[in-house]
C-alpha cells in the first residue's frame, strides 16, 4: 500500500465520479487489436551494463543524417546550428523547459521570451506573438480553435490540400473530440485547388501552408481578401521558417493568424523533437490568442520589469474561460531559437535563405534533366516535389538508401491510400548539403530510374 495507496473503494468512487463502470472504459478509444493480452516479450531484468550494450547495438542501426547525402524535409530540416547556441542554453540559469511561474525570480527567462516574441512577430510580419507553442502542428490546431472563438458560432474550418498531412491529422484528432466541422480538401500536388468553393456562412477559417507541403510558393494576398470578405479568417502555416528570410511575410499577405514550426532555427532534428511552435496574430485578436504573452512594464521604482501580460491557461484562470489547455511552452527551444536568430541578424538570415534557395535550384535543375524524372514545381524555396515515372517512390527511396543516399520523403508514406501519389518524392536542400551531396543524388537516382 506504500506505492499503491488507493483502495478498491477509492477506485469505485473515482470511477463513479467520472461516469464509467471500470478502468477499461478509459481505454475504449484504443482499437481492440492494439491492446496487449499479456506483458510484452521483454526480459524482466538486466544489468545496467547489459542494457547499455543492448541499446547501443540498437542505436548503431540508425544512419546519422550527417553521415550520408541527406535530403529529407517535410516539416523537419537539417540546418547548421552554431556551437554558441548549445553552449549558452546549457547554462544553469537557463537549462529548464518549464514555466516561470514566479516572475519576480524569473526575470531572465521572461526577458528571453519577450525578445523571442519580438523576433517572431517581426519575422512573421504580425502585430503580436505569444511565448511559443509545443510545435507547429499543435499550434495549427490552436489556430483553428482560436478562429472559432473570434468568429463565434462559426464551427467550419477548411484545410488546404497543400497542408502538411501530419498537421491535418492533429487538427482532425482535435475535431474528433470537439464540435469543429472540418473540411479537408484532397491532396494538391500540382498546387491547384478551389478553396473559396468550400466556404459558407458558417466558416470560421481557412488554413493554408506557405510554402506548401509540396514546396509550391504562392502569394496569398488575394486569397486573404476573398476569405475575409466572406467573414472568415485566413490562417497561414509555415513549416520551414528559414524561408521567411527570402519570401514575403504572411502578415504582409494579410494573414489573420500565422503558425510556424521554428525548429530550423537553433534546434536540431533530435529524432522529431522537442520542437518549438511559433504563433502570431493581429492586435485586435490578442485576447483570444492561446498560451502566454510576456510584456514589459515598470515597477514602483521606475525600473524595467518583465511580466506575464496574458496567460489565459487553465493553470491561471477558471477552466471554462481558458483559451488553451497548453500546460507549458517549449522554453529551452525558444531560447535556442532566439540565440540563433540574434547571431544571424537580418542580414545573416537573408544570406542563409538565399543560399538554401540557390542550392535547391541547382539540384532541381540536375534532377529535371534526368530521363524519367518530372519536376512538379514552378516555384519553390528549398523544397520541391519530383515525379518518378513508372516507378514507386518508396522503392526508389529504399534503393537510394542502399546506395548511401537518403533522398527525401515519398508522399505515399504520409498520405497512404491516396490516389496518384505513389510516384512522388519531396526533396529538401539546405546549406549543409555539399557539392558531393548534390552530385551523388542525381547520379544514384539516374542509375535507378533508368535501370
Amino acid at each position: 500500500m506504500r506505492y499503491l495507496p488507493l483502495t478498491d473503494e477509492d477506485r469505485k468512487v473515482m470511477l463513479a465520479k467520472i461516469g464509467v463502470d471500470s478502468a477499461d472504459e478509459l481505454f475504449s478509444d484504443i482499437p481492440d487489436g492494439m491492446h496487449l493480452d499479456s506483458p510484452p516479450d521483454l526480459p524482466m531484468k538486466a544489468t545496467e551494463m547489459a542494457v547499455d550494450q543492448a541499446l547501443s547495438r540498437m542505436a548503431a542501426k540508425n544512419v546519422d543524417a550527417g553521415s550520408v547525402p541527406f535530403f529529407v524535409g517535410c516539416g523537419a530540416y537539417r540546418h547548421h546550428v552554431p556551437a554558441t547556441v548549445d553552449h549558452l542554453i546549457q547554462r544553469s540559469e537557463f537549462l529548464t523547459a518549464y514555466t516561470p511561474y514566479q516572475p519576480e525570480i524569473a526575470q531572465g527567462t521572461l526577458q528571453v521570451l519577450f525578445e523571442f516574441q519580438t523576433q517572431v512577430a517581426m519575422l512573421l510580419g504580425m502585430d503580436v506573438a505569444n511565448a511559443s507553442m509545443y510545435d507547429g502542428s499543435t499550434g495549427c490546431t490552436e489556430a483553428v480553435l482560436m478562429a472559432q472563438r473570434v468568429k463565434r458560432g462559426k464551427k467550419r474550418a477548411v484545410l488546404s490540400g497543400g497542408l502538411h498531412p501530419q498537421y491535418r491529422d492533429v487538427v482532425q484528432n482535435q475535431a474528433n473530440f470537439g464540435d469543429t466541422d472540418l473540411v479537408t480538401m484532397p491532396p494538391a500536388p500540382d498546387g491547384n485547388e478551389d478553396i473559396l468553393a468550400q466556404l459558407d456562412d458558417k466558416t470560421s477559417c481557412v488554413v493554408v501552408q506557405y510554402p506548401d507541403f509540396y514546396g509550391h510558393v504562392r502569394d496569398y494576398s488575394k486569397l486573404a481578401e476573398q476569405v475575409q470578405a466572406k467573414g472568415a479568417l485566413l490562417v497561414i502555416v509555415v513549416t520551414e521558417i528559414i524561408s521567411l528570410g527570402a519570401l514575403k511575410s504572411p502578415g504582409d499577405m494579410g494573414a489573420d493568424i500565422v503558425v510556424a514550426e521554428g525548429q530550423s532555427i537553433g534546434n536540431g532534428l533530435n529524432f522529431g523533437g522537442p520542437y518549438v511552435g511559433l504563433f502570431a496574430t493581429r492586435q485586435k485578436f490578442v485576447r483570444q490568442m492561446p498560451g502566454r504573452l510576456c510584456g514589459l512594464s515598470d515597477d514602483a521604482d521606475g525600473k524595467r520589469g518583465f511580466v506575464l501580460t496574458l496567460s489565459t491557461r487553465e493553470q491561471h484562470i477558471r477552466r471554462e474561460k481558458a483559451t488553451s489547455n497548453i500546460c507549458t511552452n517549449s522554453g529551452l527551444c525558444t531560447l535556442a531559437f532566439s540565440i540563433h536568430m540574434s547571431l544571424l541578424g537580418e542580414k545573416g538570415l537573408r544570406e542563409l535563405s538565399g543560399l538554401n534557395h540557390a542550392l535547391a535550384s541547382n539540384l532541381a535543375d540536375k534532377l529535371e534533366a534526368l530521363d524519367g524524372i518530372e519536376l512538379l514545381n514552378e516555384t519553390f524555396f528549398n523544397e520541391f516535389t519530383i515525379r518518378v515515372k513508372e516507378k514507386k517512390a518508396v522503392d526508389v527511396v529504399d534503393a537510394l538508401v542502399d546506395k548511401g543516399v537518403i533522398a527525401g520523403v515519398p508522399v505515399s508514406r504520409l498520405l497512404p491510400g491516396e490516389q496518384d501519389l505513389d510516384d512522388l518524392i519531396v526533396i529538401a536542400v539546405t546549406e549543409l548539403n555539399s557539392e558531393q551531396d548534390m552530385d551523388a543524388l542525381p547520379k544514384a537516382l539516374g542509375e535507378i530510374v533508368n535501370a
